[in-house]
C-alpha cells in the first residue's frame, strides 16, 4: 500500500503512468513535495509503530526508571542526582530513536524494504525524517514518566520540566539521524543490530553516570555523544537559579549535531537506495 496521499500527486496527469495511444510510454506522475510526503511517511510509520514498538516503549522507560531507583542508594542529590534524572530521561530517547531505529533500517535494507520506497514519488529526505519523526514520538510519553518519577526520588524541582519540550525533539533528531545513518551504512542486517545496542549502552554510561571525576578520555567521549546535549539541557534547568545562556548553548549544539545526523541519513539512504 502507498502511503503518499492522492492530494501530494494530484498535479499529475490523467495518463500519468499509462500508455498512449501511439504506443510511447506516458510521462510519470511528478514527485511529491517534501511536506504532504513527509507527514504520509510518518503517519504510516506512526501506525505501523504502535503496536509493534508500544511494548519496547514501556522496556525503555521500565529500565530508565529502574536505573534510577538503583542509583538513589548511591546518589544524594546535587549536580549527581541532575545528572543521574536527565540522563534516564533521555536514555529513553536513545533506547527508541537509536537502538530500534538502526534496527529498523538495518531490516528493512536487508529485507528489500527500500525498493519499495525507492518506488514511490517521495523524496529521500521524507522516508528519513517521517521515519525519525514517527520513532521519537514513542519516546514522548516514557521520557516525561521517567524524568516526573526522577524528580520525585531525587527531590528534584519540577518548575522548569517545560525544558522536556525543547530538549526531546532536538534529541530524538539526533538520535534518530544516528540510529538511521547506522542501520543505513551497516553492511549486514546483524551488525545494524549491533551498532545500534552499542550506541544505546553509549549513552546509558555517558549519559546516566555523573560526569565529575571521570578520566579525561571518557569525558571527551561524552562531548562526541549527541544526547550528551540534551542532558546537559535538562540538567541545568534543575539548578535552583538555571543559566539560561548555557541551555541555549547545549540545545543549539544539539539542534546543529541533529541537522547533521539526519542529512548523513538522508545520504545514506539514498547510497543505499540505489545500490
Amino acid at each position: 500500500m502507498s502511503v503518499v496521499p492522492a492530494q501530494a500527486v494530484a498535479g499529475a496527469s490523467p495518463g500519468a503512468g499509462a500508455w498512449s495511444e501511439d504506443g510511447e510510454a506516458a510521462p510519470l506522475a511528478p514527485r511529491a513535495g517534501l511536506v504532504p510526503a513527509l507527514g504520509a511517511v510518518y503517519r504510516a510509520q506512526l501506525s505501523r509503530a504502535r503496536v509493534a514498538r508500544i511494548p519496547l516503549l514501556f522496556v525503555a522507560t521500565f529500565q530508565s526508571v529502574g536505573i534510577m531507583v538503583l542509583l538513589r542508594g548511591v546518589v544524594d542529590g546535587g549536580a549527581p542526582a541532575r545528572s543521574v534524572v536527565s540522563g534516564s530521561a533521555v536514555l529513553v530517547v536513545a533506547f527508541v530513536a537509536l537502538n530500534l531505529l538502526a534496527q529498523y533500517f538495518g531490516q528493512l535494507r536487508a529485507g528489500g524494504g527500500l525498493d519499495h520506497y525507492a518506488t514511490l514519488p517521495v523524496p529521500p529526505a521524507a522516508v528519513v525524517l517521517g521515519a525519525a519523526a514517527a520513532y521519537a514520538s514513542f519516546t514522548v510519553p516514557g521520557t516525561v514518566v521517567t524524568a516526573v518519577t526522577g524528580c520525585v526520588l531525587f527531590q528534584l524541582p519540577m518548575a522548569n520540566l517545560w525544558v522536556l519540550a525543547a530538549v526531546l525533539p532536538l534529541a530524538g533528531a539526533a538520535l534518530s539521524g544516528l540510529g538511521a545513518a547506522l542501520g543505513l551504512l551497516a553492511p549486514r542486517q546483524e551488525l545494524a543490530t549491533l551498532c545500534g545496542q552499542l550506541g544505546m549502552s553509549a549513552a546509558l554510561l555517558l549519559g546516566v553516570l555523573p560526569p565529575d571525576g571521570m578520566p579525561a578520555v571518557i569525558g571527551w567521549a561524552r562531548d562526541l555523544l549527541p544526547s550528551t546535549y540534551g542532558v546537559e539541557a535538562l540538567a541545568r534547568s534543575f539548578d535552583p537559579h538555571p543559566d539560561w545562556v548555557a541551555v541555549g548553548a547545549d540545545l543549539g549544539v544539539c539542534a546543529a549535531v541533529g541537522v547533521l545526523s539526519l542529512a548523513v541519513a538522508t545520504w545514506a539512504y539514498r547510497r543505499a537506495a540505489t545500490r
